[in-house]
């Protein structure tokens, strides 16, 4: 598809600037009309993660006049194993401030703007409005619909890229092009259907390959150069070392991007169009829910009962609460751990967070263990607020 340049031209170049972007100035496809297009761009990156960090770094590199960050997080040291923007010292730096201060490192001309705000229908719009292209690095499925909704709207182009394990997926979604993201992914999958990379990992090189994939796409989107992924879905298997792309056609259905649109509008709430848990898992933690100092008082009493972990062996082995039994979500969902439970004690769920535990603890309920429960905040809250010593993952 051929795709004019996204950016006019800028100014001429400077001596200086000539010297730095000399290897893009010799390349026939770029050359000086490309680098000043470059030059005189404005890209924002929301996220300042595992894939924000490569994209901002070589976007940075590259010589993008204007970059934005979306970003209202704070470094921790689990960041630093895949967010190579941050380094050991930036541990409770802002992300963003931490991002802007490498960026002046490797490219002091560019003009980095700073929006250290949670994302969302209030301010997308006045923020998306001052730039000509979004990179997408967040890693939630209610950010990724406010994204492409609000790109939509303002008929603006967004580079899009997903991580988990082992694989990674990229495309480029232009309403004016081609398809959006809801033509791929019309729905949310179901509450805790796809675990977060908090929850199931990634390779931390991964963010590498699918962010330099990502910062590529917005190059030649602005120059005007090669074929961007409008329709197009890539998908990377770092363990097969493989790459192929499928084909995303435009739904001439989409709610949003079709030529009969039923919404024309951002929706009021994308965190309830998403759904964290599942109408079942709502209902039953409702009234089933005990926070770690509460567990901690039943430990200390010495009260009988089956605490159970639900999480995967390999997060056992990291950190555990004192007594707990591993007994992994699957057991739940496949049905093969209710014959061992107890029917003659309380059983009490929990697991890095309380997202699985709380679906588990639907699964029990529906299954006829009415005296069962959950852990709020999970391993995570226990580590923070009752054993500081144990570590956070």
């Amino acid at each position: 598809m051929n795709i004019p340049p996204l950016v006019g031209k800028g100014p001429a170049l400077t001596v200086d600037e000539v010297r730095r972007y000399s290897r893009h100035l010799i390349i026939p496809d770029v050359a000086m009309a490309g680098q000043q297009r470059l030059m005189n761009a404005k890209v924002l990156c929301v996220g300042a993660g595992g894939l924000g960090s490569p994209a901002l770094m070589y976007l940075a590199a590259a010589g993008v006049g204007t970059l934005g960050i979306v970003e209202f997080d704070t470094v921790d040291e689990s960041n630093l194993q895949r967010q190579i923007i941050h380094g050991q010292s930036d541990i409770g730096k802002s992300k963003a401030l931490s991002a802007k201060e490498k960026i002046a490192e490797i490219n002091p001309n560019v003009n980095v703007v700073v929006h250290e705000v949670r994302l969302d229908t209030d301010n997308v719009m006045e923020i998306f409005a001052q730039y000509d292209l979004i990179v997408d690095g967040t890693d939630n499925f209610a950010t990724r619909y406010l994204v492409n909704d609000a790109c939509v709207l303002l008929k603006k182009p967004y580079v899009w890229g997903s991580i988990y394990r082992f694989d990674g997926q990229a495309s480029v979604f232009w309403a004016e092009y081609g398809p959006c993201y809801r033509c791929l992914y019309p729905e949310p999958p179901p509450p805790g259907m796809v675990p977060s990379c908090a929850e199931g990992g990634v390779l931390g090189v991964l963010c590498a390959s699918i962010g330099s994939i990502q910062t590529t796409e917005a190059i030649k989107l602005i120059t005007g150069i090669g074929e961007p992924l409008i329709g197009q879905l890539m998908i990377y298997d770092a363990l097969e070392m493989s790459y192929r792309k499928i084909k995303v056609r435009k739904d001439p259905k989409c709610p949003l991007c079709s030529e009969k649109p039923s919404q024309t509008a951002l929706l009021p709430d994308y965190e309830a169009f998403c759904g964290v848990l599942s109408d079942a898992a709502e209902v039953a933690v409702k009234d089933s829910t005990i926070s770690v100092s509460e567990l901690k008082d039943k430990i200390d009493k010495q009260e009988n009962f089956l605490l159970i972990d639900v999480r995967e062996p390999s997060e056992f082995e990291i950190v555990r609460i004192p007594g707990s039994v591993l007994i992994p979500k699957q057991g739940f969902l496949d049905g093969s751990a209710l014959a061992g439970l107890p029917q003659d004690k309380p059983i009490i769920l929990h697991c890095k967070s309380g997202v699985r535990s709380a679906e588990c603890l639907a699964i029990l309920k529906s299954a006829g263990f009415a005296d069962a429960t959950h852990v709020s905040g999970g391993v995570v809250a226990w580590a923070k607020q009752i054993d500081q010593s144990l570590p956070v993952y």
